[in-house]
C-alpha cells in the first residue's frame, strides 16, 4: 500500500512510514489520542505567563480514530494496535519474521 497523503503534516498528525533497512519492508505508524489538544494551547509567554499565539488543533502529535488511514478498507493488513510503549518494538518483532532484502 502506498499513500501519497500519509506524511502531509506529519508534525501535525504524528503519522510516520519506517523502512527496514534489512528487508526494504514499509511499516506505518499514526499516533491515536482519544482527544485533540485543546484549542487554547500556544507558547507560554515567561513574562506574563499567559498562553500567546494560539495553535488551535495544529501540531497536536496525533489523529483520533476516526481519522486513521490505517484500516483493512485502505488495503492495510497485519493492523497492530497498542497501549503505550514503543511502535518500534513491535515493528522489531514483526520485522525479524521477514528474511533479508536481496
Amino acid at each position: 500500500m502506498e499513500n501519497k497523503k500519509f506524511l502531509v503534516n506529519s508534525e501535525e498528525t504524528g503519522r510516520q512510514i519506517v523502512i527496514s533497512l534489512r528487508t526494504k519492508r514499509k511499516y506505518y505508524i499514526e499516533s491515536i489520542s482519544d482527544s485533540k489538544r485543546p484549542a487554547d494551547w500556544g507558547d507560554l509567554n515567561p513574562v506574563t505567563k499567559k498562553v500567546e499565539g494560539s495553535y488551535g488543533s495544529k501540531y497536536t502529535g496525533a489523529i483520533t480514530e476516526s481519522e486513521s488511514l490505517i484500516t483493512t478498507e485502505n488495503g492495510f493488513s497485519n493492523i497492530e494496535t497498542i497501549k503505550g510503549g514503543s511502535p518500534y518494538s513491535i515493528i522489531e518483532q514483526m520485522d525479524a519474521k521477514y528474511p533479508d532484502a536481496i
